[in-house]
């Protein structure tokens, strides 16, 4: 076990560390981060639905639709303006975002946009708006020192800084035109069919089971879980907006991989890891130090923040970063075929409030007595994987803690 645990700490940690600083996956997250506050307030609708049902509202799911329901268009705009902005490009950002906007638009052809089509603009464009940002950035970033003009030219910067970005805009946006309207290249379904095999194992119980397995895996490391957004993400948000449009047509939604089943539902129970049951553990512990920690990590555990216990017991120490692991693959596995039978609900409705304490999240996502039936066997699960080695730990603690007590 020492000997795995120096190997991820010196060879696997600082890899994961150099992918998590990639130009690339910051810009994607610095993108997804600022959507964050239009994705909260269309989660608001959610909740409000929930309420019509006992006094009267007006109808607010338009909200929705100016809120997620554009996300995507959005998404194709920050892409490349923020990596104008890590590439310390800052006076081409406008124009690169409003270029990666225009080819998007494009892509969808916004032009012939049928009303169902719309929720192209929304998560289920997300996919080609990150891949047609990362161009337009890119695009930008090779002719971002470019310029038609000499240093010691008498032409005013700003329309110097005009002309020299017609090169790549016109390259962008007559571009994509000749593809998607002169040879008509389905830019959008070949985004879409090239990426599917990432959305399809998502979904199967191996796929659904790896990703929240990496997110725990990772996260023992004391390795922010973010680098892992950019990817799982996009197809999260597509995955539930498919199932709000399926139960907006009568039938039931499917997708599984969503936000609103991996932190709000039954995975995250006091964050990543399902950690509030070790939190509760330690508030028993027999280890003062223990003790102390869980006190003070109980308050942010109830609402799902666990960075508190994870790197002040888990990160690093091998006694707790296994159950973690286990926890990783058995809860996902189980709430996998719990969805997948019909004995719960699968989450069909925006809610991103990844701060509710749980089991309030649990409801407002699921809406069933199966729901709740099936976060109380992952909870007595978690207890079952925790249990043992916290006593392993506690106990360890305690005998550090009297032989210092000796001295």
């Amino acid at each position: 076990m020492n000997k795995m645990i120096a190997w991820l700490e010196g060879t696997m940690a600082p890899k994961m560390n150099q992918i998590n600083n990639n130009i690339w996956v910051q810009t994607l997250k610095d993108s997804m981060m600022q959507m964050l506050p239009l994705i909260l307030v269309g989660s608001l609708v959610t909740l409000l639905a929930i309420l019509q049902e006992y006094i009267p509202l007006p109808n607010m799911w338009t909200v929705s639709n100016y809120t997620m329901g554009l996300i995507g268009l959005i998404v194709s705009f920050l892409v490349p303006f923020n990596y104008m902005e890590r590439k310390r490009l800052r006076n081409l950002r406008i124009v690169a975002g409003m270029s990666g906007l225009s080819i998007f638009l494009i892509t969808i052809r916004f032009d012939n946009l049928a009303e169902l089509q719309y929720s192209l603009l929304g998560a289920g464009g997300m996919f080609a708006a990150l891949i047609l940002g990362i161009v337009a950035g890119t695009v930008f970033a090779i002719f971002g020192k470019f310029s038609f003009f000499k240093e010691d030219s008498a032409m005013p910067d700003f329309v110097r800084q005009w002309f020299d970005n017609m090169l790549p805009v016109g390259l962008l946006v007559f571009g994509t035109w000749g593809l998607v309207y002169l040879l008509n290249v389905d830019l959008f379904n070949i985004i879409t069919i090239a990426l599917s095999p990432l959305t399809n194992f998502a979904e199967t119980l191996p796929g659904f089971v790896l990703i929240y397995f990496l997110f725990c895996f990772f996260y023992s490391m004391g390795i922010s879980t973010w680098m892992m957004y950019p990817i799982v993400n996009p197809i999260a948000m597509a995955g539930i907006a498919a199932n709000t449009a399926l139960v907006a047509q009568g039938l039931e939604p499917t997708f599984l991989l969503t936000n609103e089943t991996l932190y709000l539902g039954w995975l995250c129970i006091g964050g990543t890891g399902g950690t509030l049951i070790l939190n509760f553990l330690m508030l028993r512990a027999k280890s003062k130090r223990m003790r102390a920690l869980g006190k003070a990590c109980i308050v942010p555990g109830f609402l799902n923040i666990n960075e508190p216990i994870v790197f002040g017991a888990v990160a690093w120490n091998p006694i707790l970063m296994v159950p973690m692991w286990i926890h990783g693959i058995v809860a996902p596995a189980i709430v996998w075929f719990a969805l997948k039978g019909g004995f719960a609900a699968i989450p069909a409705h925006v809610n991103l409030f990844w701060y509710c304490p749980y089991p309030i999240s649990t409801w407002l996502v699921s809406q069933s007595v199966g729901g709740m039936i099936l976060l109380a066997i992952v909870v007595a699960v978690n207890f079952l994987i925790f249990y043992p080695f916290f006593k392993v730990y506690d106990k360890q603690q305690l005998k550090e803690e009297q032989a210092q007590a000796a001295k």
